[in-house]
């Protein structure tokens, strides 16, 4: 009867704590809308720094 009690008490716990799922969060609050800038197009493309994201199975293997 001890262990009925214990596994009744653990039950009500779990299904108070977890029982229900969370409030739903409106769509409002989860986009964020800002005005946009212009980039600077001179500085755009740096043929300097274009390596650093090339990727080829080659370089990442290391021959």
């Amino acid at each position: 009867m001890q262990s009925e009690n214990t596994v009744d008490t653990a039950v009500a716990a779990r299904h108070e704590r977890f029982g229900r799922l969370p409030d739903r969060v409106p769509y409002e609050e989860m986009v964020e809308e800002r005005t946009s800038t212009p980039r600077d197009l001179a500085s755009a493309y740096d043929p300097e720094g274009s390596w650093l994201s090339f990727s080829c199975v080659a370089a990442d293997l290391g021959l």
